[in-house]
C-alpha cells in the first residue's frame, strides 16, 4: 500500500512539473521575425499564450510550449491589416457594394494569406450599419472594423452616392461614436461633382468623432486639384486612398510630363496625410508606382480594395500586392510595416500590428517562393518579379485558423497518424 502511495505521489509531482514546464499554449520556432514597432528584425521564436503574445526572445525551450510550430526558412510576422476592403455582403440586387454579391464574407479571403484584421471602407452609411455589424461583423472570425461612408445609404452606388443630401456630418459622427468599437474612420467616395461638399462633410464628421477620413477622391471633370485637396481640406491622419491611380478623371501625384512625383506631394506625406495603396480594380498603375518608388516616395499602407471584381483581376489578394512592392524596389521590413504597424496607426488601433509582450496573438506566417514570377496591372503591362510571398499559417487571438501545409500538425506518438491540435 506504501509503495502504491509513493507511486502515485511520483506519477503526481511527473505531472505537476510537466504542466508547469508546459508555460505557453503555441511556440513558433526558428522564423525569422519582422515586428517593425519593435524595431525586429532577425531569427527569433515567438510564443503565445491563449489569445496573448507572451515573448518573444532568441532561444525558448521547445518543452514549454504544448504545440510547436517549426517556422525555419519562414518570416513571422505580426497578422496583416488591411485598412480598405469590401465585405457588406448580402443578396440584394442592385446595390453595388452596400449588402451585395459584389462584396465579400470576410473569412474566406482573410486568413488563407496571413490577414487577420480589416476595415471595411464606407460600404455602410450611418443608415444601414447596424446591418453591416449584425450580417458581417459579428458572424466573422476576422476583426472586421469599419469606416462608415458619408453617405448614409452607403455604397449603394449610382444616385444615392451623388446625393449631397444625405451626407450628414453629424449623424454620421453620432453613429460612430455609437460604434467606436468598430468605426475607425470616415470614407468619402465616387462623388463626380465638382464640389468639395462630400469632402468637407465627411471631414467634419471625423473632427466630432476624433477619427480619421480616407477619401477616393472624386472623378469630376476637369479634375479636382489634389493640391488644394491636401492642403486646405485633409487633416494631418487623414487617408489618400488609391495614391498610384492613373484615370482621366483624377488628377495624379506623378506629373505625366516629367515622370516625378509633384513637390506638393512630397509636402503634404510631411505635413501627414497618409498616403494609401487601395490597389482595387483600375485604381492601380505601375505608370505612377514605378517612378514613385525609384524617387524613394513609398506608400505609408498597403491595402486591397478587395471585392468580387478586384479579386479576379491583377490585384487578386493583400499578399500579390505586397509582392509587387517587393518587386519594385521597396524592401520587406518597409512591406511588413506598410501593411501591419502603420496601418494600425494610421487607424488608431494601436494595440494592434505588433508583437510586443502582452499583445492579442494575431500572428502570420510566410514563406518567401524564388521564381520567374508575372505581375500585371488594368493597363496589361507587365513587370517580372523574382519573388513571391505565400502564406503557411496564420493565427488568430491565438488559434491557427490557416494552416497551409500542416506545419501546425503534430503526430501522436506512437499511432502513426495526426491529429490537429487548434
Amino acid at each position: 500500500m506504501r509503495i502504491q502511495l509513493q507511486f502515485l505521489i511520483l506519477l503526481a509531482c511527473l505531472w505537476a512539473g510537466n504542466v508547469h514546464a508546459q508555460t505557453y499554449s503555441l511556440l513558433i520556432k526558428g522564423g525569422h521575425v519582422i515586428d517593425p514597432k519593435n524595431g525586429i528584425n532577425g531569427v527569433m521564436d515567438v510564443a503565445i499564450n491563449a489569445d496573448t503574445i507572451a515573448k518573444v526572445a532568441k532561444s525558448i525551450p521547445e518543452k514549454q510550449a504544448r504545440q510547436v510550430v517549426q517556422a525555419k526558412g519562414m518570416y513571422v510576422t505580426p497578422g496583416l491589416i488591411d485598412i480598405h476592403t469590401h465585405n457588406f455582403f448580402g443578396t440584394e440586387k442592385g446595390r453595388y457594394l452596400s449588402n451585395s454579391f459584389d462584396a465579400l464574407p470576410p473569412d474566406g479571403f482573410t486568413f488563407r494569406v496571413g490577414v487577420t484584421t480589416i476595415v471595411d471602407a464606407g460600404c455602410a452609411g450611418w443608415k444601414t450599419f447596424p446591418t453591416f455589424k449584425d450580417q458581417t461583423i459579428d458572424h466573422s472570425q476576422t476583426r472586421v472594423l469599419a469606416l462608415l461612408n458619408i453617405v448614409g445609404e452607403g455604397m449603394r452606388g449610382g444616385a444615392y452616392e451623388q446625393n449631397t443630401q444625405d451626407m450628414d456630418a453629424k449623424m454620421t459622427a453620432s453613429v460612430a461614436r455609437q460604434y467606436r468599437q468598430y468605426v475607425v474612420g470616415i470614407k468619402v467616395a465616387h462623388y463626380i461633382g465638382a464640389e468639395w461638399t462630400p469632402v468637407d462633410r465627411a471631414v467634419e464628421a471625423g473632427k466630432i468623432a476624433n477619427i480619421p477620413v480616407m477619401v477616393d477622391f472624386g472623378s469630376s471633370t476637369p479634375p479636382l486639384p489634389i493640391e488644394e485637396l491636401f492642403m486646405k481640406h485633409l487633416r494631418p491622419g487623414d487617408i489618400f486612398t488609391h495614391c498610384f491611380a492613373r484615370l482621366g478623371s483624377r488628377e495624379p501625384i506623378v506629373d505625366l510630363t516629367t515622370n516625378q512625383v509633384k513637390p506638393f506631394v512630397w509636402e503634404a506625406q510631411k505635413k501627414g496625410i497618409i498616403f494609401d495603396v487601395g490597389y482595387g480594380g483600375i485604381s492601380f498603375s505601375y505608370a505612377q508606382s514605378i517612378p514613385a518608388l525609384k524617387s524613394g516616395f513609398f506608400p505609408n499602407t498597403i491595402s486591397t480594395d478587395i471585392h468580387t471584381a478586384s479579386m479576379n483581376h491583377s490585384m487578386k489578394d493583400m499578399l500579390n500586392v505586397m509582392s509587387k512592392f517587393l518587386n519594385m524596389g521597396m524592401d520587406l521590413p518597409s512591406v511588413i510595416k506598410a501593411s501591419t504597424w502603420a496601418s494600425a496607426q494610421a487607424i488608431k488601433r494601436e494595440e494592434l500590428g505588433h508583437l510586443s509582450q502582452g499583445a492579442v496573438a494575431d500572428v502570420a506566417v510566410f514563406s518567401m517562393r524564388e521564381g520567374d514570377f508575372g505581375f500585371f496591372d488594368y493597363t496589361g503591362y507587365k513587370i517580372n518579379g523574382k519573388y513571391k510571398m505565400e502564406c503557411e499559417l496564420t493565427v488568430r487571438a491565438g488559434k491557427v485558423v490557416y494552416d497551409l501545409n500542416g506545419i501546425a500538425v503534430q503526430a501522436e506518438s506512437g499511432s502513426g497518424q495526426s491529429t490537429t491540435k487548434h
